[in-house]
């Protein structure tokens, strides 16, 4: 045990630093508009008398420069939002093992995601068949995007629970840290105040004749 204990008022950092984080995280968690996902899925498929394996490499490519033709082709009037957040709201994913790209949007309205994700996917296609004599392969649709009936932002409950745990940790980390410093001045006070000081010399009595 520690020769200096901590005092108890330092003890309330760490339930003062969770009840803060939780109320930080609700409250963010309250405020932020809810945001919705929808995914539309396109297949690479090669052309006739085409390598079949060519579909899966090209799949990989179209999955890279998604985004880029839909910001700069016609996605970005089908779905009737800007390019800046046709850039900001579309992921696309690939799958190493299939030809198929996933067109995910996120917006704040769920048949607005809907609209973002198919028109990329309709961009991807369009532009495909420009190319496919000399690609060798096209493509085409899979599956349509369906309307999100949940957001898949973090509710407030969510939040609060986060900002809970990490105001639990930051409180954690500062008992650790402070009393550390305070033993180690409190240690270094005490070696000064016991080192003793300069000794001086008795002379003996002179003995009686």
């Amino acid at each position: 045990m520690s020769p200096f204990p901590l005092a108890p008022a330092r003890w309330m950092v760490l339930p003062a630093a969770v009840l803060a984080g939780a109320a930080l995280g609700g409250g963010y968690g309250a405020v932020k508009t809810p945001q919705y996902a929808a995914t539309s899925y396109v297949i690479v498929v090669p052309a006739e008398k085409s390598d079949p394996s060519a579909a899966l490499g090209f799949a990989q490519a179209y999955g890279r420069v998604a985004t880029d033709i839909a910001v700069t082709g016609d996605a970005q009037v089908w779905a009737g939002v800007s390019a800046a957040t046709l850039r900001s709201g579309v992921q696309a994913a690939t799958s190493p093992d299939a030809p198929m790209i996933s067109i995910t949007a996120r917006s704040a309205k769920p048949s607005t995601a809907v609209s973002m994700a198919d028109a990329v996917a309709r961009a991807l296609i369009t532009d495909s068949s420009h190319v496919a004599a000399n690609t060798g392969v096209k493509v085409v649709q899979f599956s349509r995007a369906t309307k999100p009936v949940a957001p898949v932002s973090p509710s407030a409950a969510l939040s609060a629970l986060v900002g809970a745990c990490a105001g639990g940790l930051l409180g954690g980390l500062a008992l650790l840290v402070r009393p550390k410093r305070a033993t180690r001045a409190e240690a270094r006070h005490s070696r000064q105040a016991t080192v003793p000081g300069p000794s001086t010399a008795v002379q003996p009595a002179p003995e009686a004749v």
